[in-house]
């Protein structure tokens, strides 16, 4: 089964509470682009998890958007966690990850968070413990096995915008 770890679109600079830093255009841009990439894959997804965060609740607005567009039937409704926010524990993530996935027939899960947490939680859930630095609207591909509850970092996308 595929997990796609996304971190959120660009956020304006912070100027008082972290949790209500909102996407900047650029960021709605990149959320958009990378969700219709996502669209492209035509992997259905059964389970979306976002952080509580506003940036990340916004990215996952533009990609839902862009998802069912072209697959309306294939998307499972977002879950909003408290657990993956920034300073998130990735290791209660992958444990709910394991008894969520046990005895599915899930194909792919999207779970859109922030930096650091995101580059952490694909150490966790890989066996290599590889921790990838994402920019921001990018997202890791993880061929996990279920069985294992581990995976292989498979590929990382980035969406292509160029800042003005």
């Amino acid at each position: 089964m595929k997990i796609f770890i996304m971190r959120h679109g660009e956020a304006v600079e912070m100027l008082g509470d972290d949790s209500l830093r909102p996407l900047t255009s650029h960021g709605l841009l990149e959320a958009e682009q990378t969700g219709k990439w996502l669209a492209c894959c035509k992997m259905p997804l059964s389970y979306v998890f976002v952080s509580p965060y506003l940036r990340a609740q916004q990215t996952c607005d533009s990609v839902i958007n862009a998802l069912v567009e072209s697959q309306p039937k294939l998307l499972g409704q977002p879950e909003t966690l408290n657990f993956i926010t920034p300073s998130g524990n990735t290791k209660q993530t992958h444990d709910f990850i394991d008894g969520l996935l046990n005895n599915t027939t899930t194909q792919a899960l999207l779970i859109i968070s922030h930096m650091p947490f995101v580059s952490y939680l694909v150490a966790e859930l890989t066996s290599t413990k590889q921790m990838p630095i994402f920019s921001t609207g990018t997202i890791a591909i993880i061929d996990y096995d279920t069985d294992k509850m581990q995976g292989q970092l498979i590929d990382m996308v980035s969406p292509a915008i160029p800042k003005n």
